[in-house]
């Protein structure tokens, strides 16, 4: 079904792993068309409650782009190449309804980067190496990293990644704030299975809104404070509302339908 990625499914959870290994996993035109199917795929999937996305083999979860691909372009070819790909794939995964958990497996640079950070979240295995080191190479960030990581880490150390072209390590992340958990590489997707999990018990349906409700607060001329209080209220007319608020009365564990 596809030549550069593998979906798997078990237990409510879909795992997307990016498979390019002697490309180290490095993002093509064609990838990003994959993973634009495989996550709608999952999305519009009832029985997917989250995703999990990650890199195949111990070296990489994504090592950036292929700039082979895009070496030649002009400047209108070039624009065209970010708002392509943001919309196909970097802000369609921020946006999915669907949480995903970014599992990073070593080096994540570039649109590797990009990619983890447009999940909800991240964990790391402790070999993980992160960076943007596109202005070495006369460009800059064009998959939402110059929004994005501001966002995550403050703008004075995303100004110093971005401008240095460095990366850090995968204990610099966790105190930047840039992923939430290090584990070592064995324990990195039982612990995202574990946290998949957890999220897979609560309401889908709250989970959506929330995930609507918490990215309004980065979108220009939007109020997240009224994004919150029209989806707060929107959960009262589903069935998942009157299962959680019913079970709790009741004293036993929701069972919700996701609706």
């Amino acid at each position: 079904m596809y030549n550069n990625i593998l979906t798997a499914h078990n237990s409510g959870i879909t795992t997307i792993t990016i498979n390019r290994p002697s490309k180290l996993n490095a993002l093509n035109k064609e990838t990003i068309q994959e993973l634009h199917k495989a996550f709608d795929t999952a999305n519009k999937d009832a029985a997917t409650k989250v995703i999990i996305v990650t890199g195949s083999g111990e070296k990489a979860f994504v090592a950036g782009a292929d700039i082979s691909e895009f070496a030649n372009f002009s400047v209108d070819q070039g624009g065209q190449l970010a708002a392509k790909g943001q919309e196909l794939l970097f802000d369609f995964v921020a946006n999915l309804s669907t949480p995903v958990i970014a599992a990073v497996n070593g080096f994540a640079l570039g649109g590797g980067l990009e990619l983890a950070m447009s999940a909800h979240f991240r964990v790391a295995s402790d070999n993980a190496k992160m960076g943007l080191p596109e202005v070495s190479l006369g460009v800059i960030p064009g998959y939402g990293g110059t929004q994005r990581l501001p966002q995550l880490v403050g703008k004075g150390r995303a100004m110093e990644m971005i401008m240095t072209a460095g990366m850090i390590d995968a204990n610099q992340a966790l105190n930047y704030g840039l992923v939430n958990h290090v584990v070592t590489l064995e324990e990195l997707l039982p612990l995202a299975e574990k946290l998949a999990s957890k999220i897979s018990r609560n309401s889908s349906v709250a989970i959506g809104a929330a995930i609507q409700a918490v990215n309004a607060a980065y979108e220009d001329g939007v109020n997240g404070f009224k994004t919150e209080i029209t989806e707060f209220g929107n959960c009262f007319g589903t069935e998942d509302f009157k299962e959680g608020t019913t079970a709790f009365l009741e004293k036993r564990k929701a069972n919700f339908p996701g609706k």
